[in-house]
């Protein structure tokens, strides 16, 4: 098995469930504490493609109160506007998130990680 990225916060429960249930499973994870060393806008497109997300917006977490207060939901905002917040606010990003095989999966429900490894093999 290769190893899995997970950008992880070790404060959010579903981080912690996904680590946990990877390690649980035999993977090898390299743990990125996006809080701790953010991503740049540039990583953040590349996750956005192996998403598949056509909108920024579907990896970010739109209730916080950050987003609210930026105004990203304005709709004349352009991908790279929304990379470069992203980018400022890594708050904004929605966890747990998983790399695998080229392609990448937003852990909600955690579910979504497993297919991700599983499709990888």
């Amino acid at each position: 098995m290769g190893e899995v990225v997970l950008y992880h916060n070790p404060r959010c429960s579903k981080s912690r469930e996904a680590l946990d249930w990877l390690r649980q499973n035999g993977y090898a994870v390299q743990v990125v504490e996006y809080l701790k060393t953010p991503p740049d806008a540039d990583t953040l497109a590349r996750l956005a493609a192996m998403l598949g997300a056509e909108d920024v917006r579907m990896m970010m977490r739109r209730k916080e109160a950050a987003y609210r207060a930026a105004d990203l939901d304005h709709p004349d905002l352009t991908q790279a506007a929304l990379l470069a917040a992203l980018a400022a606010e890594p708050v904004l990003l929605e966890r747990p998130l998983a790399v695998y095989g080229g392609r990448a999966a937003i852990g909600r429900p955690l579910e979504k990680i497993a297919a991700l490894v599983a499709e990888a093999v």
